[in-house]
Protein backbone atom coordinates (compact mmCIF):
# COMPACT_ATOMS: atom_id res chain seq x y z
CA UNK A 1 0.00 0.00 0.00
CA UNK A 2 1.43 3.32 -1.03
CA UNK A 3 0.23 6.84 -0.61
CA UNK A 4 1.74 8.10 -3.85
CA UNK A 5 -1.66 8.84 -5.40
CA UNK A 6 -3.27 10.08 -2.20
CA UNK A 7 -4.29 13.71 -1.86
CA UNK A 8 -2.20 15.89 0.43
CA UNK A 9 -5.42 17.26 1.91
CA UNK A 10 -7.83 14.32 2.11
CA UNK A 11 -10.71 16.39 3.48
CA UNK A 12 -10.25 19.44 1.27
CA UNK A 13 -13.55 18.82 -0.51
CA UNK A 14 -15.56 19.01 2.72
CA UNK A 15 -18.12 21.77 3.19
CA UNK A 16 -16.23 23.40 6.06
CA UNK A 17 -12.96 23.58 4.13
CA UNK A 18 -14.73 25.05 1.10
CA UNK A 19 -16.56 27.65 3.22
CA UNK A 20 -13.30 28.56 4.93
CA UNK A 21 -11.54 28.98 1.60
CA UNK A 22 -14.43 31.10 0.26
CA UNK A 23 -14.31 33.29 3.38
CA UNK A 24 -10.54 33.70 3.02
CA UNK A 25 -10.96 34.76 -0.61
CA UNK A 26 -13.74 37.21 0.34
CA UNK A 27 -11.70 38.61 3.25
CA UNK A 28 -8.66 39.31 1.08
CA UNK A 29 -10.62 41.46 -1.38
CA UNK A 30 -11.64 44.11 1.15
CA UNK A 31 -10.33 45.91 4.27
CA UNK A 32 -11.60 43.18 6.59
CA UNK A 33 -9.53 43.94 9.69
CA UNK A 34 -10.24 47.66 9.40
CA UNK A 35 -13.99 46.96 9.32
CA UNK A 36 -13.72 44.58 12.27
CA UNK A 37 -11.86 47.12 14.41
CA UNK A 38 -14.34 49.87 13.54
CA UNK A 39 -17.21 47.55 14.48
CA UNK A 40 -15.52 46.63 17.76
CA UNK A 41 -14.93 50.31 18.55
CA UNK A 42 -18.67 50.87 18.74
CA UNK A 43 -19.16 48.48 21.68
CA UNK A 44 -17.38 50.42 24.46
CA UNK A 45 -18.51 53.77 23.09
CA UNK A 46 -22.16 52.72 23.26
CA UNK A 47 -21.93 50.57 26.41
CA UNK A 48 -20.20 52.73 29.02
CA UNK A 49 -22.54 55.77 29.03
CA UNK A 50 -25.46 53.44 29.83
CA UNK A 51 -23.50 51.24 32.25
CA UNK A 52 -24.92 50.60 35.74
CA UNK A 53 -23.02 48.62 38.35
CA UNK A 54 -24.71 47.38 41.52
CA UNK A 55 -22.51 46.46 44.47
CA UNK A 56 -24.97 45.39 47.12
CA UNK A 57 -26.95 48.48 48.07
CA UNK A 58 -24.53 50.78 46.25
CA UNK A 59 -25.37 51.61 42.65
CA UNK A 60 -22.75 53.16 40.40
CA UNK A 61 -24.10 54.80 37.25
CA UNK A 62 -21.84 55.96 34.45
CA UNK A 63 -24.73 57.79 32.78
CA UNK A 64 -23.85 61.15 31.31
CA UNK A 65 -25.75 63.84 29.49
CA UNK A 66 -23.97 62.81 26.29
CA UNK A 67 -25.62 59.38 26.12
CA UNK A 68 -27.43 60.26 22.90
CA UNK A 69 -24.19 61.46 21.32
CA UNK A 70 -22.50 58.21 22.28
CA UNK A 71 -25.33 56.25 20.73
CA UNK A 72 -25.10 58.20 17.47
CA UNK A 73 -21.32 57.80 17.32
CA UNK A 74 -21.53 54.08 18.08
CA UNK A 75 -24.26 53.39 15.53
CA UNK A 76 -22.38 55.37 12.89
CA UNK A 77 -19.25 53.30 13.58
CA UNK A 78 -21.30 50.11 13.16
CA UNK A 79 -22.56 51.33 9.78
CA UNK A 80 -19.05 52.34 8.72
CA UNK A 81 -17.65 48.93 9.70
CA UNK A 82 -20.31 47.20 7.62
CA UNK A 83 -19.65 49.51 4.70
CA UNK A 84 -15.95 48.74 4.85
CA UNK A 85 -16.80 45.05 4.50
CA UNK A 86 -19.45 45.27 1.82
CA UNK A 87 -18.50 48.47 -0.06
CA UNK A 88 -14.69 48.65 0.00
CA UNK A 89 -14.77 51.38 -2.67
CA UNK A 90 -15.61 53.97 0.01
CA UNK A 91 -12.70 52.95 2.24
CA UNK A 92 -11.13 56.44 2.18
CA UNK A 93 -14.32 58.20 3.30
CA UNK A 94 -15.16 55.54 5.89
CA UNK A 95 -11.61 55.58 7.26
CA UNK A 96 -11.57 59.37 7.64
CA UNK A 97 -14.96 59.40 9.35
CA UNK A 98 -14.00 56.52 11.68
CA UNK A 99 -10.86 58.35 12.83
CA UNK A 100 -12.85 61.57 13.28
CA UNK A 101 -15.59 59.84 15.30
CA UNK A 102 -13.02 58.01 17.43
CA UNK A 103 -11.41 61.31 18.38
CA UNK A 104 -14.80 62.99 18.80
CA UNK A 105 -15.85 60.28 21.25
CA UNK A 106 -13.11 61.33 23.69
CA UNK A 107 -15.04 64.31 25.09
CA UNK A 108 -18.52 62.95 24.33
CA UNK A 109 -18.45 59.37 25.52
CA UNK A 110 -16.52 58.80 28.75
CA UNK A 111 -13.12 59.29 27.15
CA UNK A 112 -14.10 57.27 24.10
CA UNK A 113 -15.16 54.21 26.03
CA UNK A 114 -12.16 54.62 28.34
CA UNK A 115 -9.84 54.92 25.33
CA UNK A 116 -10.68 51.41 24.06
CA UNK A 117 -13.23 52.66 21.54
CA UNK A 118 -11.03 55.54 20.43
CA UNK A 119 -8.02 53.28 19.86
CA UNK A 120 -10.05 50.72 17.90
CA UNK A 121 -11.76 53.37 15.78
CA UNK A 122 -8.53 55.22 15.03
CA UNK A 123 -6.62 52.02 14.22
CA UNK A 124 -9.43 50.66 12.05
CA UNK A 125 -9.83 53.98 10.27
CA UNK A 126 -6.11 54.22 9.56
CA UNK A 127 -6.07 50.62 8.31
CA UNK A 128 -8.93 51.48 5.97
CA UNK A 129 -7.01 54.50 4.69
CA UNK A 130 -3.90 52.44 4.04
CA UNK A 131 -5.64 49.47 2.40
CA UNK A 132 -5.67 49.19 -1.37
CA UNK A 133 -6.99 46.52 -3.69
CA UNK A 134 -4.47 44.24 -5.34
CA UNK A 135 -3.88 45.22 -8.94
CA UNK A 136 -4.95 42.46 -11.35
CA UNK A 137 -2.18 40.69 -13.16
CA UNK A 138 -1.72 42.01 -16.69
CA UNK A 139 -2.33 39.03 -18.97
CA UNK A 140 -1.84 41.06 -22.14
CA UNK A 141 1.60 42.42 -21.29
CA UNK A 142 4.14 42.53 -24.07
CA UNK A 143 7.72 41.24 -23.82
CA UNK A 144 8.98 44.36 -21.98
CA UNK A 145 5.97 44.49 -19.64
CA UNK A 146 4.20 47.17 -21.66
CA UNK A 147 0.55 46.54 -22.45
CA UNK A 148 -0.13 45.63 -26.04
CA UNK A 149 -2.46 47.88 -27.97
CA UNK A 150 -4.44 46.36 -30.71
Amino acid sequence: MTSAGASAHPHSDSGFARARQDFRTWRRTRPFWAGLLVLLAAAPIIYFPYFNLSLGALSVAMSTTAGAGSLVIGLTLIVLGGLLWFQPVIRFFAGCVAVFLGVLSLPLSNFGGFFAGTLCAATGGLLALSWGPVAPAADTAGPEGEPEHG
